[in-house]
C-alpha cells in the first residue's frame, strides 16, 4: 500500500527537543508515515528516538557519523513510500495539526507545488524576514524532488537553497505561510554566542557554495532561448 503523507525529521544533537517534536507529530492524524533520521548525533538524540518507538509508529534511521542535513533529508526521501512529503525541523515546539494542514493542503489541492512555512515565534518578523526561503518547514510532492535527490546528499545546510533553485528553475509555484504560535529557537538560545556565530558562518558557506555550484540551472539554455525567439 502506498502511503499518502509522510513527516520527515532530520535530527543532529537535538536531545532537548526530539522527544516533544515526535510526540507532536504522532498526534497529527493526517500523517501516514513518520520518518526520523538521527544524523550521527553525539548526544542522546539517538537513544531517545529508539525509546520513542515503544509508543510511536515510526521509521528510524541512525548514521554512525554526521552526514549533513542534505544527506539526511535525501535518505528520508529514499525510504518514504508516501506521495507527499512534509519536512519538519527537530527543534520545533508546539507543532500542531493546523500547521501540518497549512503546509500540505495547498499541495494536495494543487494550489502550489511547494509550501514553505515560517514559524511566527522567531527573532525576525515573518513579513520582513529575508531568510524565510531557507525554512526547514516545507511540503512538496515526492516526485518533484526525486530529480535532485543525489545532489541533496552533498548540499549540507545548502539543501533548502538547492530545493528552492530546482523549483524556481522548473517554474513551480511556491507558497509561503505563517505558522502561528510555532516556536523555533534561535542558535543563540540553544548555545553560547561564540558557537552560534561559528555555526551561522559554517551554514552560510554551505548555502553560498550550493548556490554557486547550481546557479546554471537558473540560466535558460541556448536551446530554450532559440525556441523562445521562434515563438515570439
Amino acid at each position: 500500500m502506498i502511503r499518502q503523507i509522510a513527516a520527515i525529521v532530520s535530527a543532529y544533537n537535538e536531545e532537548g527537543t526530539i522527544r516533544s517534536i515526535i510526540e507532536d507529530i504522532s498526534r497529527i492524524d493526517i500523517f501516514d508515515e513518520i520518518i526520523v533520521i538521527n544524523d550521527g548525533s553525539a548526544d542522546s538524540t539517538g537513544e531517545i528516538i529508539i525509546s520513542m518507538k515503544e509508543k510511536v509508529d515510526l521509521i528510524d534511521i541512525h548514521f554512525s557519523k554526521n552526514m549533513g542535513k542534505g544527506y539526511a533529508m535525501a535518505k528520508g526521501v529514499e525510504i518514504s513510500s508516501a506521495n507527499y512529503l512534509v519536512f519538519i525541523d527537530a527543534d520545533l515546539k508546539n507543532f500542531t495539526k493546523d500547521h501540518a494542514v497549512q503546509l500540505i493542503f495547498p499541495i494536495i489541492n494543487k494550489r502550489a507545488d511547494m509550501v514553505l512555512g515560517q514559524p511566527s515565534e522567531t527573532l525576525i518578523n515573518h513579513d520582513v524576514n529575508p531568510f524565510k526561503a531557507f525554512t526547514g518547514q516545507r511540503a512538496l510532492k515526492k516526485g518533484d524532488i526525486l530529480p535532485i535527490k543525489e545532489k541533496m546528499k552533498t548540499a549540507g545546510y545548502g539543501v533548502e537553497t538547492l530545493i528552492n533553485m530546482h523549483f524556481i528553475a522548473n517554474r513551480k509555484v511556491i507558497k509561503y505561510v505563517r505558522l502561528e504560535k510555532l516556536i523555533h529557537p534561535t542558535k543563540f538560545t540553544k548555545t553560547d554566542k561564540k558557537k552560534a556565530i561559528k555555526e551561522f558562518f559554517f551554514e552560510g558557506i554551505q548555502i553560498l557554495k550550493t548556490f554557486v555550484l547550481n546557479i546554471k540551472i537558473l540560466i535558460p539554455s541556448n536551446k530554450n532561448k532559440i525556441i523562445n525567439s521562434i515563438n515570439k
